[in-house]
This record gives C-alpha cells, structure tokens and sequence, in this order.
C-alpha cells in the first residue's frame, strides 16, 4: 500500500489567505520565533500542537504537526502515543503537563474553569514563569491557526503556501 503525502484531487476551501492579509506570514513567523526561547523544549512545543490539532479533529494540523516532529527525529512512538499519551510510557512529566495543559484549554469543562489552580500549580513546578508563557504562547499560535484549518481546509501534506487552491 502506497501513502501519498498530497490527496489526489484534494483542494481547500478558501484561497491562500496570504493574498488578503500579506502580513499573516510576518505574524507567524514572529510567532514561532517567540515560541523557540528555549523555555520550551521544540519536542514538547511540536507534541502539544499534535495533541491540538487531534483534540479540533483537524487533519491538516495533525498531518502537519506529525511531519514536523518526525522531521525534528522524534521516534514515531512517541508520536503515534499522543493521542494516548496518560497511559503511554514516552512522555517526561514536564511532556506530560503540557499536554493535560493544551487538553484543558481546548476541551469544553461543564464545571467551569478550564486551567484549574491544581493543573497550574503542576505546570508551574516543572517551568518557570517564562516557559508557562511560553507555552501560552504555543497554545495560542496552534489556537490561531485551528479555524483557518478547519474552515479553509488547507491541503494536508502539501506544503505551506501552495496548500490552497488558486
């Protein structure tokens, strides 16, 4: 069974949102470049974009997001764990916070508050004010970029600039 990277026939919805707002790119990248302060190991920044782009049901962000960290040399056990990553032996328990962190602001909780006092005081023991930002941050960059994906429908595997129709 062969894979390809491009679904044949596949096109997104919109066009390149770049034709409309040229400095979305300049955003991104300034983005990403705050997010790679070294508070934050890149393994654990690619991990918790993944366990986002899985919790939205967005194709694009998980095929993305995979790509990327099996670029970076992340073992695919890891990669293929984070949907399971609780009950899965792959993470460090810094990993592991960030990624109840992302689930816990994307999941609905009907009790109310989201990041709950106990979750932070977790998150905080393993990174110091500049890595909880930080993670903020990469939580906030993969949250901007989630309705693009899922209203847009950017070509999974394709690469990015050339992942909208004409």
């Amino acid at each position: 069974m062969t894979t390809s990277t491009e679904p044949a026939g596949a096109t997104s919805r919109l066009s390149n949102p770049a034709r409309y707002f040229p400095e979305l790119g300049t955003v991104s990248t300034a983005l990403a470049k705050a997010t790679r302060n070294g508070a934050v190991p890149r393994a654990t920044i690619g991990l918790v974009q993944l366990r986002a782009g899985q919790i939205v049901g967005s194709t694009y962000h998980t095929v993305r997001q995979t790509e990327l960290l099996r670029k970076a040399g992340e073992p695919e056990e890891r990669i293929t764990a984070v949907a399971s990553w609780r009950d899965a032996p792959y993470f460090t328990d810094p990993e592991r916070v960030a990624l109840e962190l992302v689930e816990a602001v994307l999941t609905a909780n009907p009790s109310g508050q989201r990041v709950d006092d106990e979750l932070y005081a977790r998150a905080a023991a393993h990174y110091d004010e500049r890595g909880l930002w930080t993670l903020t941050l990469v939580i906030g960059q993969i949250c901007l970029f989630i309705p693009v994906a899922l209203i847009a429908q950017p070509i999974p595997g394709t690469p990015i600039g050339k992942n909208y129709r004409e």
